[in-house]
């Protein structure tokens, strides 16, 4: 849609034409008209509501959760096109814009009719959406709304597949500074959901968890990026913003309309330790719902690489987890969730083959793994599985990405894991 200005009383055929301008293969792919598409008709009529009614769900700049019509049923915008700026998202509100209700069926209904096949689609879409909530400014409207909009199809993805969850947790590859920060942000509240859940928390609480670890460095995204590429120390200016993130990040969340004060604290002590360690304030007095965020939080971080080191074996960093937190619950939980052989992790077999673990097996040693090269280190056409309980096929060790040779796209592993 760029360069796309919209004026008043233009019909609906000039506002589809501005809008579909510079946008060609959009356009063939969902246009009404295209020769390629069936025409066939709806079993129901099509019952729709107005645009501004779910403004909520519509985000500046990000992609659209379905279609826009006009008061014709023409189309106007294809689900996954960008309004580029609020005064166009103005414009359709007063053009009187409208959406299909059966498109606005729940995420939570979405993610449990997909079929496993299409989890990975729906990971990888739901994902995009969350990062780009939290990197929205929180002084903007909606923000909350937004934030709670995406985070909700994720939530129902985690309660569909953990071992979809865990992978996503261990997935490397953001580019950007700022997603760099959003990606850590969203490994540290799938792992704090997780095990939230295991600790037998009640969904409520485990939700806050999520939200907590979700926001926690609202205001150092794009810091968290930098300090990962950089392979100098901190310079003084990095230093404050690191000591005083967590208030300026409570700050950024009651901008936003934040009113939940168990979330804010926990935000606002996620750097603290029980024993006084900690920062901002190096209290004692940490609550519970800080604790489980912060473990989640060292977790994770041991398995992000950055330029100073490569990221650590899971099964290594479960150990270090035990040894510098030994016989603390929560830390606990962390580990049995993850286990030794968590997915996404790349191990090699007695074989000699290189796999991927996509599930967590029968056993904490017996992962269910597809094999990404054989024996001689010849990458294969596609993952084969292999069934690791087999002393031929039994995994050796966990082996770190530089081991991999190639890293394999994103889509392709997926694929292996639903398989």
């Amino acid at each position: 849609m760029s360069g796309v200005a919209v004026r008043h009383g233009e019909p609906c055929s000039v506002l589809s034409v501005k809008f579909f301008a510079g946008q060609p293969k959009n356009l063939a792919a969902v246009g009404p008209t295209s020769p390629a598409a069936p025409q066939t008709q709806p079993a129901t009529p099509m019952q729709l509501a107005a645009l501004s009614s779910v403004k909520h769900r519509v985000q500046v700049n990000a992609p659209l959760p379905f279609n826009v019509r006009c008061s014709n049923k023409t189309l106007i915008l294809a689900r996954g096109q960008r309004i580029e700026s609020q005064q166009q998202l103005e414009s359709l509100f007063e053009r009187g814009a409208l959406v299909d209700i059966a498109e606005l069926q729940s995420s939570r209904e979405e993610v449990l009719k997909a079929t496993r096949s299409q989890l990975p689609q729906l990971w990888s879409k739901s994902m995009d959406a969350v990062a780009q909530a939290i990197r929205q400014s929180p002084e903007d409207a909606g923000f909350k709304a937004a934030l709670d909009d995406a985070s909700a199809p994720v939530l129902s993805l985690i309660e569909r597949d953990p071992d979809l969850a865990i992978f996503q947790v261990l997935r490397q590859g953001a580019g950007a500074d700022t997603d760099y920060g959003a990606q850590r942000s969203l490994q540290t509240a799938i792992t704090s959901l997780l095990v939230a859940q295991r600790l037998g928390w009640e969904p409520p609480e485990a939700e806050r968890a999520f939200k907590v670890a979700l926001t926690m460095n609202l205001s150092m995204l794009e810091l968290q990026g930098q300090m990962a590429r950089q392979a100098t120390a901190p310079s003084p200016d990095q230093r404050h913003a690191l000591q005083t993130h967590p208030m300026r990040s409570v700050r950024m969340l009651e901008a936003a309309g934040v009113t939940d004060a168990l979330w804010t604290q926990a935000v606002l002590q996620h750097h603290e330790n029980e024993d006084g360690s900690g920062y901002p304030s190096g209290s004692t007095d940490v609550t519970a719902l800080a604790s489980l965020v912060r473990r989640s939080d060292v977790y994770t971080s041991k398995l992000a690489s950055r330029s100073t080191r490569d990221a650590m074996g899971a099964d290594q960093a479960g150990r270090q987890m035990f040894m510098q937190d030994p016989g603390h619950p929560m830390t606990a939980a962390l580990v049995k969730e993850f286990g030794v052989y968590p997915p996404g992790c790349h191990v090699r077999l007695a074989s000699g083959e290189l796999a991927i673990v996509v599930a967590r097996g029968p056993t904490v040693t017996t992962p269910v793994v597809a094999c990404l090269s054989n024996a001689r280190g010849v990458p294969l056409q596609s993952p084969v599985r292999r069934d690791t309980s087999q002393s031929g096929s039994a995994v050796a060790c966990v082996v770190g990405e530089a081991a991999v040779g190639r890293r394999l796209p994103l889509d392709r592993l997926m694929a292996a894991l639903v398989a």
